[in-house]
């Protein structure tokens, strides 16, 4: 039976571990919505097609490039600390 110390601690890695997964695709996000805010407001445009489709495109390119870093991340959080309290050890 796993302590309640245990069980926060995993909620604490887990948690953090989102986090650490999230990061680069919202601070893109925030970045390139910025970006274009800033250019809409230079130029009077007000495309709402322009808000999205950079973002969605600098996200999906973010995403590619830290997939390996993301996998490898949750690869590990799931064989070094979920897996062994499934198998009960």
């Amino acid at each position: 039976m796993m302590s309640e110390n245990e069980i926060y601690d995993i909620l604490r890695q887990g948690l953090w571990i989102a986090v650490m997964i999230s990061t680069p695709l919202l601070a893109v996000a925030l970045v390139a919505g910025v970006a274009v805010g800033l250019f809409q407001a230079l130029t009077s445009v007000q495309e709402m097609t322009l808000t999205f489709v950079p973002k969605v495109g600098a996200m999906l390119i973010v995403f590619w490039v830290s997939m390996s870093f993301m996998t490898s991340t949750l690869v590990a959080f799931f064989t070094d600390r979920i897996i062994p309290l499934i198998a009960g050890s």
